[in-house]
């Protein structure tokens, strides 16, 4: 059950995509990821104030943890907004705590990154690289923040995609370090991935809204085809794994912090994936040939959710990553599992 601040965050963020990240909106962006559409978006999500939202209050935040922040994540991946808020968010945390200003533009987070022998930094398939103004990398001499300005980019993946390859011919001197007062490494790639799974959870509730919708509204033989009992099991299954990948995401966005620990976040990327699968299947056959047209909208996010399956790592990495931990540790499995849901 939710709190009311929960609800009162989740509401107003709600009102926000609502006005600014319509479908519509979300396809002039892809079709032009640095026009003036994302400008004029991220500034409102800027003048929002929850992009700050983890921040302590000294800075002008809120001082929230993921705990409370997650219906934000959530939000983002139900509207399938094109720009790296919760990103940034994590990264803006990460500054406040040494005190050093964040750049107020949309920031993305390489999942690798390695400096060429001719001093390239090389950054492939870049999550939101497309509408970032910024990039944070983990380079040999530590983590970095790089503005894009002077890079170049081009885009990876298929139509409307808004990760992109990038390189910088050196390591720009306007670079921003990353630390922690208190963890100084941070494992970005497992954080990211439990971010992307939270948005993953967030489209999947939309998916399988927009499904009961059709189903309700859609007739055949001269009865809605939702009475159909077939339609029915099928959107039942759709429900049940929307809620499995938001409750898996619940779990890592849990900590009263920005940190996420890296099994709750490899166990959420890892369920939120097999999920959809099911869900963006089932969605576009309760929906028919309609689904993948360019005029309706289901398209703008099961397209987002076979993106997001790879990005940071997809199902079968992030399993063999808790199998690993499992098999060369001495506890239990009953132990593991009871440790990885108190992780946070």
């Amino acid at each position: 059950m939710r709190t009311v601040i929960d609800t009162m965050i989740a509401d107003s963020v709600e009102h926000i995509l609502q006005d600014c990240c319509d479908p519509q909106r979300v396809r002039q962006v892809e079709a032009d990821p640095r026009g003036n559409v994302a400008s004029a978006m991220w500034e409102v999500l800027e003048q929002s104030g929850f992009i700050d939202a983890l921040c302590p209050e000294h800075m002008g935040g809120a001082g929230l943890g993921w705990r409370e922040a997650a219906p934000i994540v959530f939000a983002c991946g139900r509207h399938a907004l094109p720009l790296p808020m919760a990103a940034t968010m994590l990264v803006r945390a990460v500054l406040a705590e040494t005190s050093v200003d964040a750049p107020s533009e949309p920031v993305a987070i390489a999942s690798a990154a390695d400096v060429l022998d001719d001093g390239t930094v090389r950054a492939d398939a870049v999550p939101y690289g497309l509408t970032a103004r910024w990039v944070l990398v983990s380079l040999p001499v530590g983590d970095r923040l790089l503005p894009i300005d002077g890079a170049s980019r081009s885009p990876f993946g298929g139509r409307g995609t808004l990760s992109a390859n990038i390189r910088w011919p050196a390591v720009p001197a306007n670079s921003i370090p990353l630390s922690s007062k208190t963890n100084p490494a941070v494992c970005w790639r497992a954080t990211a991935a439990a971010l992307v799974a939270a948005q993953m959870a967030g489209a999947m509730q939309r998916v399988t809204a927009m499904a009961i919708e059709h189903a309700n509204n859609r007739n055949q033989f001269g009865k809605p085809i939702g009475r159909q009992q077939a339609i029915q099991q099928q959107i039942s299954i759709m429900a049940a794994q929307t809620f499995a990948a938001r409750m898996a995401a619940s779990i890592a966005l849990g900590g009263a912090g920005w940190r996420v620990h890296p099994n709750t976040a490899a166990v959420a990327k890892a369920r939120a994936g097999e999920a959809a699968v099911q869900v963006a299947a089932i969605g576009h056959a309760v929906h028919g040939a309609i689904g993948i047209t360019e005029e309706f909208d289901l398209q703008l996010f099961t397209r987002r959710l076979n993106e997001w399956r790879g990005e940071y790592g997809g199902e079968s990495y992030w399993n063999g990553i808790l199998g690993r931990t499992l098999l060369e540790g001495a506890m239990s499995p009953l132990d593991f599992t009871r440790i990885l849901t108190a992780a946070t």
